[in-house]
């Protein structure tokens, strides 16, 4: 046991570094207006007009990302190294080759294009996103439900549930149909950069409902994982005669000073901080700690210098590719940094790297790191408005932070349903559509019926 003491001491540096660091100065949740344009807003009428907008990049711009790509300059990696040290240089060769010679954008292009984009000015800035309503026959109903995505990925992560939500085949009741609007956080794929510092979860969370409102929405359903989580949770809290429920695969609660050390100290010794049957679900790996420490060097990167990172990520199509698709490998399975390509192969190519070119093609990646120098005050808020709308948790195993129920239920006060998956990562919706279409029916359903657990 002489690694204990060692091992307190280290969770409590890093628990008071970070607040030394990331001081709790979060303000009280904005309802009123901002302005995210260029310059000072003018005292012209605003255009509140929704635009049709169809994706389609230039050949010339498809020309400049293949030069780009041929004319890499690579390094060798180490010997036996897995993914311990990153993204692979030899494996990152593979994929570029598939990239140059197999990866057709005009075939991803109409994929993409399948459903219908929009874009509309809110606060200054153009924002973008996909608008999806069913096929309804006489006297059928649907209701609104907005999808929000995290980094690094986008709108598309989407894509494969949303027919599911309206197939009657995936939980919930046959009759029951949603119209799905996903929308681009500001400065993500399509959505406008802002201009101006100070763009937080809490300004997309009032753009966002905005937006929903310009739409004819007074009242609908908030899904989101990752920034989308906090996003949502935003809307919940400051609008919540608008939310008929919230569902997360990321729940957030607040992380003061002692849920940081039981976090920490819950990795080595569960049984401390959680009865048996909670403890065995969250915390079954005993290197939790060394495992956050070893995945969120990019945040600290972000939260405090994304322009200096931004310059190589923004210039080079296969840095930019290493670092987003890193991020699958272990965010998805935290054993696949032990394997050659990181357990990369379990993704379709061609998905992975059409969330790549979402972010390449419209110079998106140092506005979307930005998002984290503008919010990490809240990774140290404390005191939380609670939400008190209905609300459904999904709990992946996989996931990078995880909310034990006991602890969600005092953020979330309504929770109608909390599930702890076999089989999903960080990127859930993604990695398993048809699971989360029906945790996500399933959810509505109950609220709808008023089913509580």
């Amino acid at each position: 046991m002489g690694w204990l003491m060692p091992l307190i001491f280290l969770s409590l540096s890093i628990g008071i570094g970070f607040y030394i660091v990331y001081p709790n100065e979060a303000p009280p949740p904005p309802v009123g207006d901002g302005w995210w344009g260029r310059g000072e807003k003018t005292d012209s009428k605003v255009d509140e007009s929704v635009r049709k907008f169809e994706i389609n990049f230039s050949n010339d711009e498809l020309k400049d990302l293949k030069s780009r790509i041929k004319n890499t300059r690579y390094f060798e990696g180490l010997e036996g190294t897995k993914f311990r040290y990153g993204f692979r240089p030899d494996y990152m060769q593979t994929i570029a080759k598939y990239w140059l010679e197999k990866y057709d954008w005009r075939t991803q292009e109409k994929e993409l294009n399948k459903y219908n984009h929009f874009k509309t000015s809110i606060e200054g800035i153009d924002v973008h996103f996909v608008h999806v309503k069913p096929k309804l026959k006489p006297g059928q109903t649907s209701k609104p439900l907005l999808l929000v995505h995290g980094w690094p990925g986008s709108f598309y992560e989407f894509y494969k549930m949303i027919p599911m939500l309206n197939d009657g085949k995936h939980g919930g009741a046959a009759d029951e149909f949603y119209e799905i609007i996903v929308p681009s956080i500001p400065g993500y794929a399509f959505s406008e950069a802002p201009h101006k510092t100070g763009f937080t979860t809490k300004e997309a969370a009032r753009v966002f409902h905005k937006m929903m409102l310009r739409l004819g929405h007074t009242k609908y359903y908030i899904q989101g994982g990752d920034w989308g989580s906090a996003i949502v949770d935003h809307m919940a809290v400051v609008f919540p005669q608008h939310i008929l429920g919230v569902h997360t695969n990321m729940a957030n609660v607040d992380q003061g000073m002692l849920n940081t050390l039981q976090i920490m100290i819950g990795g080595y010794f569960p049984s401390l901080i959680l009865p048996a049957v909670d403890h065995v679900k969250v915390w079954p790996a005993m290197d939790k700690l060394f495992y956050l420490l070893q995945e969120t060097g990019y945040c600290h990167i972000q939260a405090t210098k994304p322009d200096t990172v931004g310059h190589g990520l923004n210039d080079s199509p296969v840095g930019l590719a290493a670092y987003i698709l890193e991020k699958f490998s272990t965010w998805t399975n935290a054993a696949w940094i032990d394997l050659d390509n990181g357990g990369l192969d379990n993704w379709k190519t061609d998905e992975l790297l059409t969330n790549v070119m979402l972010y390449w093609m419209n110079g998106a990646i140092t506005s979307s790191m930005r998002f984290y120098k503008e919010n990490i005050a809240m990774f140290s808020e404390t005191n939380r408005p609670p939400i008190k709308v209905p609300s459904g948790i999904t709990d992946c195993p996989g996931e990078l932070a995880r909310t034990p129920e006991p602890w969600a239920k005092s953020h979330y006060q309504d929770l109608v349903q909390y599930t702890t998956m076999q089989s999903c990562g960080h990127f859930a919706v993604f990695e398993e559509p048809a699971l989360m279409a029906t945790e996500i029916r399933n959810f509505i359903h109950k609220v709808e019926k008023g089913v509580r657990p």
